[in-house]
């Protein structure tokens, strides 16, 4: 597969290749990351399989509003909401409950998922067109996550659709953090986002 090299000005592009189940590298909110929809099964085995990655363990997805939890039947608390509108968007992702058996392919038998509504607007933009996207850093399991799209390149060449180069970045992950429905928080990973 001969892929794409992108600029986020070929926004169209990108979404078009997303809504048909292709897989890119892009810069997100922190780092890069290979970007797949969420809710697309084949998809999301896929980039299980070019990262190598623990198919025991769920990954984090990005969206664009409160509103698309109920694409995964999450009806938030009072107490959850509140506390999302607080810290998003930024770069904290927030583990939720979320047992259905449809979603499996997703929370890995965890009956949980991570979401993180990202601050970046072209991000945001191909969020709000293509729907929630899973976006692990761009690299195989125990490496080094791609800095930059060369870096992207060594690992996937050949392997996804497109490639979005926006030069070096190196960020700390994201902040990750369980939300139980009374409101309580647990951090779990301490990231880039240093909050109340």
């Amino acid at each position: 597969m001969k892929a794409l090299d992108l600029t986020f000005k070929d926004e169209n592009q990108i979404i078009k290749l997303l809504k048909n189940g292709k897989i890119g590298a892009l810069p997100t909110d922190t780092i890069y990351g290979l970007v797949g929809s969420a809710l697309n099964p084949k998809t999301i085995e896929e980039i299980y399989s070019l990262r190598k990655r623990d198919t025991a363990k769920p990954m984090i997805i990005l969206i664009s509003s409160l509103d698309d939890l109920k694409k995964f039947n999450i009806i938030l608390t009072k107490e959850q909401t509140k506390f999302l509108k607080k810290v998003w968007p930024n770069p904290v992702s927030v583990i939720l409950p979320c047992p259905l058996e449809k979603f499996i392919y997703l929370h890995r038998d965890k009956k949980s998922l991570a979401f993180r509504l990202p601050k970046d607007k072209n991000l945001l933009k191909i969020l709000k067109e293509v729907g929630p996207l899973v976006a692990p850093s761009a690299n195989f399991e125990k490496r080094k996550p791609a800095e930059t799209i060369t870096e992207a390149k060594k690992y996937f060449e050949g392997k996804v659709a497109f490639y979005v180069d926006e030069g070096k970045l190196k960020s700390k992950p994201s902040t990750v953090i369980r939300l139980y429905e009374d409101g309580t928080q647990i951090v779990l990973r301490e990231g880039s986002f240093r909050g109340s």
